[in-house]
């Protein structure tokens, strides 16, 4: 039976070590206000709390990966554990504010780590096409819908308890999953010969690459998008990587084993998907912080209000992620559902962008969750079995990072730019004496006009991806 296999125990484990560390991307947001009052913190320095675990998130996905590749999934993946679950008691405990954000910048480190390889521990766990679809599936829900069950939980703890409960909540769950993973996971060493050394060089250049890319990104913001600053810091983040591509495509040409084998990019699947990736995750945080800023700054409800908008999409996602969507790749492939699920997000997020301020829950808020929803819940397993379907087992956990990387980079440039367009706009419509609340929504118009635009691009990128990535 299925459910006494210990491979789909595994598997929960996995996904509730990723629910972890999905959570904690968005639950602190409902908890910066409380945060702010206790710890004094300034508007400027309150950003640091959510900024410093995306920073090293983002930065150390790549490196995660790969340590697992050549030191042992197992291994690495428990560690990165112990680092998540060790960070986000720090947090808890935090009554300072240089405190908090180290731990939260340790809490991004130990996320990126095990992120990176819970998904490759799933695809090799799971090589028949039923279950490794099946168990995508749950995966894809978590990464998918765990989001935004962040705001409704950070709501709960915060209002019944206090902020320190949202980082403390993950002491029992961070045990209990250790514990689970040591027992249940292949006690295999390395799936490379000992003999391979980490590329330091490679990892140096992409990790400060990466770090100062989305230290840019989430500052740009702050001190603007054309300062010297801003500017130097992405000039600087795109050397280090056209050095990182150079450095890598040295070492195989030599023979010796680079960190990312450039070589992988010979799978055209795993590259449009990759690019895919950006573009869906820019327009999924488009939907997810943009609807939330929407429904609390024009329509003026509370974050637990908030919080229950967003469950239709989240037992749609649900629905479709744990019951229909492995159904549908092995019925159709994996092109036809991910373009499908694009285009149907794209609407949802179109019809946001039609949202007015008087807007009503059941008319303007209610049918773009349910359609992204099932855009969400059909898209996303198949974006990450094209991903990962041509790639080596002992490159799996460089292509998970790769994936991960790639989302985790174009939500957050998505965000950055799509915000700033927002901001742009309202500007320029309270200049021209439109009410500021108008203008604040005609700000997010256009931001959830540009997340459709995004979808929309990513689903007609899907025409390239060979015929033959298909799950079946």
């Amino acid at each position: 039976m299925k459910n006494r296999d210990p491979r789909w125990i595994l598997l929960y484990a996995l996904c509730l070590a990723e629910l972890m560390i999905v959570l904690d991307v968005t639950i602190v947001n409902v908890a910066l206000p409380s945060i702010q009052s206790d710890l004094g913190f300034s508007e400027t320095a309150l950003v640091w709390v959510v900024n410093a675990y995306m920073l090293t998130f983002g930065g150390f996905l790549l490196l995660g990966g790969r340590l697992g590749d050549l030191y042992g999934q197992r291994r690495v993946f428990l560690w990165g554990l112990v680092a998540f679950t060790a960070a986000s008691t720090l947090c808890g405990l935090a009554g300072a504010q240089g405190t908090l954000v180290l731990a939260r910048a340790l809490q991004g480190l130990g996320g990126a780590v095990t992120s990176a390889i819970a998904l490759s521990l799933i695809m090799n766990v799971f090589t028949e096409p039923a279950e490794k679809a099946k168990a995508m599936g749950v995966y894809g829900f978590v990464c998918a819908g765990g989001g935004s069950v962040g705001v409704l939980l950070g709501g709960v703890l915060v209002s019944q308890f206090s902020w320190h409960w949202i980082f403390l909540v993950n002491l029992p769950i961070g045990i209990l999953v250790w514990l689970w993973c040591a027992k249940l996971l292949p006690k295999a060493s390395s799936n490379i010969a000992p003999a391979v050394r980490l590329d330091v060089g490679g990892a140096f250049a992409i990790t400060a690459s990466l770090m100062l890319a989305v230290y840019a990104i989430v500052n740009g913001n702050i001190v603007g998008w054309a300062a010297p600053q801003t500017l130097w810091q992405l000039a600087l983040a795109m050397l280090l990587l056209v050095t990182f591509l150079y450095w890598e495509a040295r070492l195989e040409r030599l023979g010796k084993a680079p960190l990312m084998p450039l070589s992988l990019f010979q799978s055209r699947g795993l590259t449009l998907a990759n690019i895919i990736a950006v573009l869906w995750a820019a327009a999924m945080f488009a939907w997810f912080f943009m609807s939330a800023l929407y429904m609390q700054l024009v329509l003026h409800y509370s974050a637990m209000q908030v919080g229950l908008a967003f469950l239709p999409a989240n037992l749609i996602m649900a629905v479709l992620s744990l019951g229909w969507s492995d159904k549908l790749v092995l019925r159709f492939g994996n092109k036809r559902p991910l373009a499908a699920g694009l285009l149907i997000a794209a609407v949802g997020l179109a019809l946001f962008a039609l949202a007015p301020v008087g807007g009503e829950f059941a008319l303007h808020v209610l049918p773009s969750m349910v359609l992204i929803g099932f855009g969400g819940g059909i898209a996303f397993n198949p974006m990450l079995l094209i991903a990962m379907n041509d790639v080596r087992e002992s490159d799996s956990g460089l292509a998970s990072g790769l994936v991960n990387t790639s989302f985790m980079m174009g939500g957050a440039l998505g965000l950055a730019l799509l915000a700033s367009s927002a901001a742009a706009r309202t500007h320029y419509l309270q200049t021209t004496g439109t009410l500021a609340v108008q203008a604040l929504n005609g700000g997010y118009q256009l931001a959830f006009f540009l997340g459709a635009l995004c979808a929309g691009v990513a689903a007609c990128l899907i025409v390239w991806i060979p015929k033959e990535q298909h799950h079946g």
